[in-house]
């Protein structure tokens, strides 16, 4: 699996998530005032990415930016530094994003990627424009419904993660990345103890299958192998707030970990 898919698994594009909607029954906690965390990604023990998401809560909006930067052999695979950003308006049932965008420093083309939200579509918002939107692009039916990938790990994080049929970590989620149109399919793994430089203690464990929809070049598309490999994830409980401490991925390069080294919840 490319990095830049696996990114979209975690910080940008991503990371499950899993909205609080009618469907599910769930309300949000209360946010907290602000929330940071810091990733460092390792192969074999050796530094290999390093991610950050930073967000705050001023009243009935939200804000919040992720960053993701490949280093050391990682390099080599697929250079990448993403800065991201997403802001939008908290309701009783969810984060409502109004606008995403992000920005791959280490392309050298200098694009902007962003989607705007639009009576409840995602709208791509591409400059310069890409090439080729995929084929088959994603069509507006596609697009209805999906969410950025920031705004989607935010909405995990302030939910219990519990679907519909009562099973935590379950259900469909629908990603809308500028491009791609995919789906994470959620699986429960159920609860584990997991020890990083940020967090000790017990976690939920959540394994998160990529079902593509449309939106990739030929020749990206994720493979079968690639999506019958999950990326799995530990979250622990903060308060009120569920937080991602842990992701494993089978990469191009092996398993790749990636570890929270600093969390910190504010009000």
């Amino acid at each position: 699996m490319r990095m830049k898919a696996l990114l979209a698994m975690t910080a940008l594009a991503v990371l499950p998530a899993l909205p609080a909607s009618a469907d599910t029954g769930e309300r949000l906690a209360a946010p907290p005032d602000s929330l940071f965390v810091q990733y460092s990604g390792s192969y074999l023990m050796i530094p290999v990415a390093n991610i950050s998401i930073n967000a705050v809560w001023p009243g009935e909006t939200y804000s919040a930016t992720a960053t993701f930067q490949s280093g050391g052999l990682l390099r080599w695979f697929d250079d990448t530094n993403i800065e991201a950003g997403v802001s939008g308006y908290v309701r009783e049932d969810g984060l409502d994003p109004w606008r995403y965008q992000h920005l791959n420093h280490a392309s050298g083309k200098g694009r902007i990627v962003a989607v705007n939200f639009v009576g409840g579509m995602a709208v791509p918002d591409i400059n310069p424009p890409f090439g080729s939107m995929g084929d088959p692009a994603a069509s507006d039916e596609d697009r209805t419904g999906a969410i950025d990938p920031i705004s989607g790990i935010l909405n995990m994080m302030l939910t219990a993660p519990m679907a519909a049929n009562g099973e935590p970590c379950s259900g469909r989620v629908p990603i809308f990345d500028g491009r791609a149109r995919y789906n994470l399919r959620l699986e429960n793994g159920g609860m584990s103890d997991v020890s990083t430089r940020a967090y000790r203690g017990a976690a939920l464990v959540c394994r998160a299958y990529v079902e593509p929809i449309s939106g990739y070049e030929e020749g990206k598309r994720p493979t079968e192998d690639d999506t019958a490999r999950p990326v799995v994830m530990w979250l622990a409980q903060q308060g009120d707030i569920w937080v991602p401490v842990r992701y494993r991925a089978n990469t191009r390069i092996g398993n790749l970990t990636i570890s929270a080294t600093h969390l910190r919840v504010g009000g």
